[in-house]
């Protein structure tokens, strides 16, 4: 059986919605994001890596006076150096935008986990408290326990961000 075939109809279209949704957001995307996109995509690539071992590694050779008839031009490597920090200095802000992104992205799946939470919170409560009163009218043993009764109150999420900054600041 493959992966897809173990899947039930509900999540083949929960996997197929958010891939149709980050489909979207790419659409949506600038051109100086797509651009800063597919700088940061090349830059952590090895090709990167070897595009730079060879246009670095050959500029040092050269400038070292190790191949015959080429006159060194860098040969303190000062321009070498400039070349390199600029670069560094375009590629960490290609990479920050990027970041910036998937960042900005990231939050809106967590604020969608939140309120899917809070549903299913609210949904597992309701469910908690019908079971319960049909083990009541049923005359179920044990019916009433304390930890039924406290699943039965409903979770308020600012007092669960009071307790975990509270928390927070106690240490």
């Amino acid at each position: 059986m493959t992966g897809d075939q173990s899947l039930n109809s509900s999540l083949k279209r929960n996997i197929e919605a958010l891939r149709r949704r980050r489909e979207d957001e790419e659409a949506r995307a600038s051109a100086e994001e797509h651009l800063a996109s597919a700088i940061t995509r090349f830059s952590g690539s090895m090709r990167f890596v070897y595009f730079h071992f060879l246009i670095y590694g050959a500029w040092i050779v050269a400038n070292l006076g190790w191949v015959p008839g080429l006159r060194p031009w860098d040969p303190t490597f000062v321009v070498l150096a400039m070349i390199a920090s600029v670069e560094a200095i375009f590629l960490s802000t290609f990479i920050l935008i990027t970041q910036n992104r998937m960042a900005a992205a990231a939050d809106r799946r967590a604020e969608l986990d939140v309120q899917i939470s809070l549903l299913a919170e609210a949904e597992i409560t309701k469910l908690v408290e019908l079971v319960s009163e049909i083990a009541e009218r049923m005359n179920v043993p044990d019916a009433r326990q304390e930890d039924v009764e406290e699943m039965k109150r409903l979770v308020q999420p600012e007092a669960v961000l009071d307790a975990i900054e509270e928390a927070q600041s106690d240490s």
